[in-house]
């Protein structure tokens, strides 16, 4: 559904817009990471406990996906400016799955992590190119997922 004015949006189109979208996400998240945790020598990436009262790079990044999925997707359906499905109950539905396979990514990735390779602490600049990478690679995902399953999926 195009007219004279308008480019049509191809998978191609949606996949280099999702890979901007996660660079962008990733440098964003990664100067706010900066931010929070400016002055740590060290930071574990994961602990052998599953309570704990320490800051663990792992533990920080499940609420980063998970917020980041869900925001992420309605941010994502709203710019469409294409014909799109109705948000209810569409893209509410996906904006709830977004978030719940962020969270069960990051919380089996930790446990796989630290299963396999136990406590390790990294450095800030390591514990940051790691929240950035998850936000960016979370963001751009959400955003070709998002705009796949709005919109192209009626086209075909």
């Amino acid at each position: 559904m195009t007219d004279a004015n308008t480019i049509p949006i191809t998978n191609g189109k949606v996949l280099q817009g999702a890979v901007l979208n996660g660079v962008i996400n990733a440098v964003i998240n990664g100067a706010i990471q900066v931010y929070f945790l400016w002055g740590s020598t060290t930071i574990p990436l994961s602990v052998d406990e599953i309570t704990n009262d320490s800051h663990t790079v792992l533990g920080s990044a499940v609420p980063l996906a998970v917020s980041l999925a869900m925001i992420l997707t309605v941010v994502a359906y709203m710019t469409l400016k294409a014909p799109k499905k109705p948000f209810w109950p569409s893209a509410l539905w996906l904006t709830f799955k977004h978030g719940m396979f962020a969270f069960g990514l990051c919380v089996t990735g930790a446990v796989m992590w630290q299963s396999a390779f136990g406590t390790v602490a990294v450095s800030l600049t390591t514990a940051v190119i790691v929240l950035g990478a998850i936000a960016g690679l979370v963001a751009g995902v959400v955003n070709y997922m998002t705009i796949r399953v709005s919109l192209l999926a009626e086209s075909h």
